[in-house]
């Protein structure tokens, strides 16, 4: 650099500094809790059922024929 002899030194300017930085990261576990909440859930649904009645009776019948009536 070429300095002129003619010019009368000057006093430095100093700025504010430059912050660098180095970041390091280490892993570091997070416990993340999912709760799960199961429901059961119970339906009442109508299913037919068919059912069947049934009645017994005796009677009595006569072995004799009956005889038809002429007209």
């Amino acid at each position: 650099m070429h300095y002129c002899h003619n010019c009368p030194p000057l006093s430095p300017i100093v700025t504010a500094p430059t912050q660098l930085y180095n970041n390091f990261y280490y892993p570091q576990a997070q416990p993340i809790v999912h709760p799960v909440e199961v429901i059961n859930q119970h339906h009442c649904v109508p299913v037919p059922q068919h059912y069947v009645t049934y009645s017994e009776k005796d009677v009595t019948v006569s072995s004799v024929k009956k005889r038809k009536k002429r007209k």
